[in-house]
């Protein structure tokens, strides 16, 4: 399989779920309610993870979860346009930044699908064991202030959406190779559970009050917990020299601080963007954003 269809997949499924996640954001941030635009916003989303669950039928993890990052960019260009503004020139050098990283890392490594049977008992055995911390986390969080709530809630969506991309590979091999057995598999109830967990301790992170801290978290948690698991449990590698690693993963640690910088750029306007209240237009509103 050419590398060229999941990459371009992967693209397709960033700008979808920046575009939905941009619009569940605001909707968020003025009320916390499931509203309309918030409704649509999950909607575009849901189809950017269907072209992501596309991209990962067709590719590695370690191809296409570095390019699904890239939604934190596509995000920019989008609440520039919502919010009646110009990204600034310092959102514009973090993009070039990440883009700059990614790129790097995929030419480095040139990461390749494996033609290799998931070992379904040691899948299911090591989500499970991800679950229960999961779940110590959301107790945690539910103890916790707003701040550390929104971290720990960012911490858990990123962590479940890292593992619905492992588990989306899996259901995929088996919905190729062994259909007709496809509901005796645990990896597909598990990847219902994981998926809407995900989605709603996302939701949770976004109302707590403190976007700049779960939104990063949330950002940065989704693709290193599903290469480092597709490394694993799926044998994903690349076979690269001492240098060509030492580059990799200076790639990696600056994509993070791009990823973590953009997300936290973004979250800090959601918080500071005025509720619209009767009476007071959309156009009115835009012209107290701090340009």
């Amino acid at each position: 399989m050419h590398t060229w269809l999941p990459a371009l997949l992967a693209m397709f499924a960033a700008a979808f779920i920046a575009g939905g996640t941009v619009l569940r954001q605001r909707e968020s941030c003025s009320g916390g309610g499931i509203t309309v635009g918030w409704c649509v916003g999950a909607a575009v989303a849901l189809c950017g993870f269907g072209l992501q669950a596309a991209a990962l039928g067709l590719g590695s993890i370690l191809l296409v979860q570095p390019l699904v990052v890239l939604a934190v960019l596509f995000a920019l260009p989008l609440e520039a346009w919502l919010d009646h503004r110009h990204p600034s020139r310092v959102e514009w050098a973090w993009g070039g930044v990440l883009v700059a990283c990614v790129a790097i890392f995929l030419l480095v490594a040139d990461p390749h699908e494996v033609e290799r049977k998931a070992d379904h008992v040691l899948i299911a055995g090591t989500i499970v064991v991800l679950i229960t911390l999961v779940a110590i986390l959301i107790v945690a969080a539910e103890r916790s202030s707003p701040h550390y709530q929104a971290l720990l809630y960012g911490l858990v969506a990123g962590t479940l959406f890292g593992i619905s991309a492992l588990l989306v590979k899996a259901v995929i091999y088996q919905a190729i190779n062994d259909p007709i057995n496809m509901t005796t598999r645990p990896e597909v109830y598990l990847f219902v559970v994981v998926a809407v967990g995900g989605v709603v301790a996302q939701q949770r992170g976004f109302v707590a009050g403190d976007l700049q801290t779960s939104f990063p978290a949330m950002t940065v948690m989704e693709p290193a917990v599903s290469m480092a698991l597709g490394v694993a449990l799926l044998g994903e590698s690349v076979a690269v020299g001492w240098w060509q690693t030492a580059v990799m993963a200076i790639a990696l640690l600056v994509m993070v601080r791009a990823v973590i910088t953009l997300a936290r750029m973004s979250a800090v306007r959601g918080d500071q963007r005025p509720e619209v209240k009767p009476g007071v237009t959309q156009s009115a509103i835009g012209s107290t954003v701090d340009r």
